[in-house]
């Protein structure tokens, strides 16, 4: 059998492909395969989840989403979609901290790659799993919660800590969001005050197609009673309609913006779960850096916007809290987020990644596991100062290295 990621750019051709029904099928399939990976919402643009063994769907496993109101917490399974998760937490009187720009994408697949949303004081989505359920090799289920050992190494762990069955979510009290959107602010003003606008409100993320000197959106997403903002911004002016990040594209299928309130979950993600987001013809980069080279790194991309923006859809910059998940690229580190959607067409991609990740190469850039990257393999164990702790617990867990696949060896040093 052959599969597609959603994109079309990584084609699957694993040995067994199998759609799991319950835990203990996952079960009996992991311990009879010679080598395992996982497929989530297929959402990743690197070959992250490919094998030549078992690729193995856990989106037929019976969907719960168990509330606990008194711990604030909700225990998710390994078919669910934030989509799955968010009214319900938001039925109970609860909302997650953050979420992604798309709440189509798996909880469990999201968690394994360190992806993230946006704001100055909210960290990766994964740095909400307080709990993880997960088969290891032999076939045996077991659990970790936080503080547990080896637990800050398996949350974001690629899936090479065991096939993830369940994950707790802390929450926190609902709350309601107003998005405006500003059209046009000056590139030179976000890059002399960018940790004043970047942290001017809860979530806050500027897209430019690098086409001139200008940022073409800045969204901020600001809590429902923090007080209305100004007409004007460093620049940009308040946009006087609904805008959709990548021109062209319909603006009903973006959340609701021009200030009008709603529930968390309605206005965090970007874009609505009942739209297809984009047509998937497209390819992904994202790199994360520290917040204090922020202004300096976006610099050195526009010196060389020339080589790369014939490529470019759209670019989103957003900031993130630091965390002390080991693979997490925002570990240790409050981060700004480089993020480039590409056009579906690697002769113009690939060049444009060489120019793009030269610019960056003064910088501590570390690359989403889940997108597109050219950052050669020294490079990149460099900048996780926790990778030998991490490859010593996937080597306590997984022996033989039955969770490994050509993508995580490239980079890490595992059976």
């Amino acid at each position: 059998m052959t599969l597609t990621n959603w994109a079309g750019n990584v084609v699957f051709t694993p040995e067994r492909y199998e759609r799991a029904t319950k835990v203990e099928q996952v079960q009996d399939l992991v311990a009879a395969a010679r080598g395992v990976r996982v497929l989530g919402s297929g959402h990743s643009f690197s070959p992250v989840a490919a094998t030549d063994g078992l690729l193995l769907s856990l989106e037929d496993l019976p969907l719960s989403v168990d509330v606990d109101t008194a711990a604030a917490t909700a225990r998710v399974t390994a078919s669910a979609r934030f989509a799955h998760v968010m009214p319900a937490l938001h039925a109970a009187g609860l909302a997650l901290h953050n979420t992604g720009s798309l709440p189509h994408i798996s909880v469990a697949g999201a968690s394994a790659t360190g992806t993230h949303g946006s704001g100055t004081g909210n960290q990766c989505l994964a740095a909400g799993v307080v709990g993880i359920e997960l088969i290891g090799p032999d076939g045996e289920l077991r659990t970790l919660a936080a503080g547990d050992a080896g637990f800050d190494g398996s949350v974001v762990a690629m899936g090479l800590a065991g096939v993830v069955t369940a994950l707790t979510l802390k929450a926190r009290p609902t709350f309601e969001v107003r998005q405006f959107v500003y059209d046009d602010l000056p590139l030179a003003a976000l890059i002399a005050d960018f940790e004043e606008i970047m942290g001017s409100a809860y979530s806050v993320s500027a897209f430019t197609r690098w086409q001139g000197p200008v940022m073409d959106l800045l969204w901020r997403k600001q809590l429902a009673d923090d007080p209305e903002p100004p007409a004007g911004y460093f620049g940009a002016r308040r946009s006087d309609g609904p805008r959709h990040p990548i021109v062209g594209m319909p603006t009903e299928n973006a959340t609701q913006q021009l200030g009008v309130p709603g529930p968390w979950h309605e206005r965090l993600p970007h874009f609505r779960f009942e739209f297809t987001p984009s047509r998937g013809d497209e390819l992904q980069t994202e790199y994360l850096l520290p917040i204090e080279q922020a202004g300096a790194a976006l610099a050195a991309v526009d010196a060389v916007h020339e080589q790369f923006a014939p490529a470019l859809q759209i670019a989103e910059i957003r900031t993130i809290a630091g965390d002390d998940l080991w693979l997490s690229p925002c570990y240790g580190r409050t981060t700004v987020a480089l993020h480039f959607t590409w056009v579906d067409d690697l002769t113009k991609v690939t060049p444009a990644l060489a120019a793009l990740e030269g610019a960056l190469e003064g910088f501590d850039a570390r690359p989403h596991w889940g997108k597109v990257f050219g950052i050669p393999r020294d490079v990149v164990r460099s900048r996780y100062p926790r990778l030998g702790d991490f490859e010593k617990l996937v080597r306590q867990v997984d022996p033989e290295g039955k969770f490994a696949n050509a993508f995580t060896r490239s980079y890490l040093d595992l059976p």
